[in-house]
């Protein structure tokens, strides 16, 4: 295990320098100029003359290698930089924002599962049924539904008609209430369809045919069932993590919440390179770590995979 761990995070270090590198070329060939970006934002009189050393004071002169590798180098010191737009630790912010989109994210996972998972099991026991048909059709809407027409019917009905809850979150329990709901209904409708495919196969094998020939309780059936099906459903709760952190870059944006999605939105309006490239860097880290975490699970729960 300790191999292979190892083995996975070289890989990791590959992974980060390719993102990185990929990243840095995108923002330095886009068009615009984030120096004339910041002196506009500071309210700055842009003449040519102050545009040119402002260009120079954040090393926007410099060749596109050498200012990549002095990333690298501050990078693997874990400095990360300062803001173009106000001169704040970009790690400050990342860590700030973090905690904000953690809280979305687990939010609307933990009740995605808590709802999706019995409604699974319930339509695969109830296959073909009235309630089967029901409930898949609503997890089929859900689902297609995206984000940013859930965040605005939301909004409409629950902060317009209804006015139970605010507009715009302000990072209270109230605020974290219509973005959780929005991250958790496509995500709920897909894990109810994907749940229920993996437990209907599981149901299907021959061990619960004898099973049940052989008088077994229901509940220790469907307890085994649960324990084979868990590693494709852990598969789908991996990928969705990564899922939620880009869905919640629109969704932060709609409705304001103070998190990642909300600085990576801001940054790249403002041309914020710094900012924008510590969060692809933060964000791809966190997904193949939660990649890394799901793989070394299938070997807790299948002591077969820890023999390969």
């Amino acid at each position: 295990m300790g191999k292979y761990i190892v083995k996975r995070l070289l890989h990791l270090v590959w992974i980060m320098l390719a993102v990185s590198f990929l990243t840095y070329l995108l923002m330095y060939l886009a068009p615009g100029d984030a120096a004339m970006k910041k002196l506009y934002a500071h309210g700055v009189a842009v003449s040519d003359e102050v545009l040119e050393r402002t260009r120079e004071r954040m090393g926007l002169l410099r060749p596109f290698l050498e200012q990549y590798g002095n990333w690298v180098l501050n990078a693997l010191r874990l400095d990360l930089g300062v803001s173009f737009k106000d001169g704040f630790s970009v790690a400050d912010k990342l860590a700030k924002g973090m905690s904000y989109t953690a809280v979305l994210t687990l939010s609307s996972l933990i009740l995605s599962l808590v709802v999706s998972l019995p409604l699974a099991v319930l339509t695969a026991l109830k296959k073909n049924s009235v309630l089967d048909y029901f409930i898949r059709f609503c997890s089929f809407v859900g689902n297609s539904l995206p984000n940013f027409l859930i965040s605005v019917l939301l909004m409409y009905y629950l902060c317009v008609r209804a006015r139970l809850l605010p507009v715009v979150a302000d990072g209270s329990v109230r605020g974290l209430i219509l973005p959780c709901l929005a991250l958790f209904i496509p995500i709920c409708g897909r894990f109810i369809r994907q749940f229920r495919a993996e437990i209907l196969e599981q149901l299907g094998k021959p061990y619960v045919a004898a099973a049940v020939t052989r008088g077994v309780k229901r509940r220790y059936i469907l307890r085994n069932v649960l324990h084979n099906a868990s590693i494709p459903i852990l598969t789908v709760v991996g990928l969705s993590i990564g899922t939620l952190l880009g869905g919640s870059v629109v969704i932060e944006t709609i409705f304001r919440w103070p998190g990642l999605g909300k600085l990576a939105m801001d940054a790249i309006t403002n041309r914020d390179y710094p900012v924008i490239q510590g969060f692809v860097l933060f964000t791809s880290t966190i997904y193949v770590l939660i990649n890394l975490l799901t793989d070394i699970s299938y070997r807790w729960i299948d002591p077969r995979l820890r023999q390969q």
